[in-house]
């Protein structure tokens, strides 16, 4: 009996694995239809390796995840200026693979003045027929002062809340200065792996591993 109710905790767990991932995707989808294909490719491209221990969702932060994407160091983060164009900006996101920068302020490349999206270029840009090459950054980009960040301690349950809440895929990181950026694709794929690794733990303690 006792067994019999051990796997039907693995199952639940598995089965609410599941419905976190697609809930999540399905929410942003409804808000923004225009990036689901992407995001879905990302995110099962990105689930493939776990790449932090096995923790428990409540002692997983922001550092963590941005250290598992080894950008935890200094000068890690992608950025390009406000007066950059928009071309070159989607460039530099193509390049690296990224779907968001930091915006810097080209007098003092320490002040922070926002963040600009593949979001940014396809909504204001690609639908409004205007010229990326003849457009700055500063045009398109979510002002600083409109931006929701974290702070490298917060957790990452938090991160994804206010994610889905304010319905945005990629926040800075901010501690006292920008050092990361994170994607909802990033926080969902922690999570599940999480999930996935205490289904492995369950079944392990079931099979009498312990």
């Amino acid at each position: 009996m006792h067994q019999q109710v051990m796997q039907g905790v693995v199952k639940a767990i598995q089965a609410h694995g599941n419905r976190l991932k697609h809930a999540v995707l399905q929410h942003l989808r409804f808000t923004d239809g225009f990036y689901w294909p992407n995001i879905v490719t990302r995110f099962e491209t990105a689930i493939s390796t776990p790449r932090i221990p096995h923790k428990g969702l409540e002692n997983i932060t922001v550092y963590e995840l941005l250290k598992a994407k080894g950008e935890e160091e200094k000068e890690a983060v992608y950025w390009c200026r406000t007066s950059d164009t928009v071309y070159d900006a989607v460039q530099n996101m193509t390049q690296h693979n990224i779907g968001a920068l930091v915006v810097i302020k080209p007098e003092d490349e320490k002040l922070l003045a926002g963040i600009v999206t593949e979001r940014d270029y396809l909504r204001k840009i690609i639908v409004q027929g205007k010229s990326s090459t003849s457009t700055r950054v500063g045009e398109i980009m979510t002002d600083e002062n409109k931006l929701i960040s974290v702070t490298s301690d917060t957790n990452i349950l938090k991160a994804m809340q206010l994610m889905i809440d304010h319905h945005i895929r990629h926040m800075p990181v901010i501690d006292k200065k920008v050092v990361g950026m994170i994607s909802i694709v990033d926080v969902v794929r922690t999570i599940v792996e999480q999930q996935q690794a205490e289904v492995k733990h369950l079944n392990e303690y079931i099979k009498g591993n312990y």
